[in-house]
Parts: C-alpha cells; sequence; structure tokens
C-alpha cells in the first residue's frame, strides 16, 4: 500500500496535522467520490498556481495588491507587523485595528536556521521608507513566545533610527480568565504591560 503510505505522509507534513489524524484524512478522501477526491486536488492546483503574496503587505491574494492594502479607508500611517498571514485573519476578527499589515512570513529562529535575512524584514524597510504620507507607527504584533520576542527585539533594533513609533501589543490575562488558572509567565506579563485604567 505505498501509495496509501504516500498520502498519510503528504498530510502529515501539514501543520498540526498528527499520524492518527494523517490517516483519517487520507481514509476519508479513498472514501470519497472520485469527484470530491478530483475537486480537492484540482482546488489545491488552482490555488498554487493563482493566490500570491501582495506586492504591498506579503499577505496571500489572487489580485496584485490585496483587499486590505487596496481599501482607501484604511490608516496608512499604521502599519501591523505580523508573522504568518493567518495572523491577519486573526486580528481582522477583531474588528479594532484599521491600519495596514506587514507580514514576515516567519521569524527569527536561530535553532531552525532562521535568520533576519530568512524573513521579510527587508520588504518592511522599504514599505517605510517609499511610503506616501509617511509611516506614524509600527506595531509589532509576533508571537508572545521565544522566538517571536527574539524577532520583535530585532525589529525594534532595526527601527530604531526611522522617525517611527515602535510599539507591541499587549500581553497577559486573557478576557474571561481567572488568576488562579494562569501560569506565572502570563501573570508576569500582564503585570508588566499594565496600563493606565481608562472607564
Amino acid at each position: 500500500m505505498k501509495s496509501f503510505e504516500r498520502l498519510v505522509q503528504r498530510f502529515r507534513r501539514l501543520p498540526g496535522i498528527g499520524p492518527k489524524q494523517a490517516e483519517r484524512l487520507a481514509i476519508h478522501v479513498l472514501r470519497s467520490p472520485a469527484a470530491e477526491a478530483e475537486a480537492l486536488a484540482e482546488a489545491l492546483r488552482e490555488a498554487k498556481e493563482k493566490v500570491h503574496p501582495c506586492s504591498e503587505c506579503l499577505d496571500y491574494t489572487e489580485a496584485e495588491v490585496c483587499r486590505l492594502c487596496g481599501d482607501p479607508a484604511r490608516d496608512r500611517g499604521l502599519i501591523c507587523v505580523v508573522e504568518q498571514p493567518a495572523d491577519v485573519s486573526a486580528i481582522e476578527r477583531s474588528r479594532s485595528y484599521q491600519g495596514l499589515y506587514h507580514v514576515l512570513h516567519g521569524r527569527i529562529s536561530p535553532l531552525h536556521g532562521v535568520g533576519p535575512e530568512g524573513i521579510r524584514i527587508r520588504e518592511l524597510l522599504d514599505r517605510i521608507g517609499k511610503a506616501e504620507g509617511g509611516v506614524r507607527e509600527v506595531i509589532l504584533a509576533t508571537d508572545p513566545d521565544t522566538e517571536g520576542e527574539a524577532t520583535a527585539l530585532y525589529l525594534v533594533r532595526v527601527l530604531k533610527g526611522l522617525p517611527v513609533r515602535v510599539t507591541r501589543i499587549a500581553q497577559g490575562v486573557p478576557m474571561g480568565g481567572h488568576l488562579d488558572y494562569m501560569d506565572e509567565q502570563t501573570l508576569s506579563c500582564a503585570l508588566r504591560t499594565r496600563r493606565d485604567y481608562a472607564e
């Protein structure tokens, strides 16, 4: 059953898919009608052919410029830097941000052989330099883990000489969370990033 094993291995290469889940997905594809499996294969082919990074923010799009960069209502003086395209979707679901984005397509990770040159920092600097009307603020929204923090710290150093305000998204206790269930690192971060209380 080399074909089945190869299919399982392909599913295992997807992020977040373990061996059992990969096997279940492979079995599902095999049980599906041939037309459904062909439609899946065609959707994969079409996405690979048509979807590419936006020429401005590097989020995925089928057009030259994505819908957010092309929206004249967005605040062009704000750029929120994220690690992956999925992060753009997550922030957009919050409906609390009206600026633009910059997708790094990764993060600094010496353990995995990814240095600053392995992510899209040069494009960010070019954007800031060429932005009409200027960029007022760069918001660093990398993940709050070791590699995300290393990436944010590197960006702070790189952006230091530019006439932009550099901020970091707040971290800490989630809405609806209970303090007695929080780990020490989350509580420590919440205390360090505290702000004035506004009614």
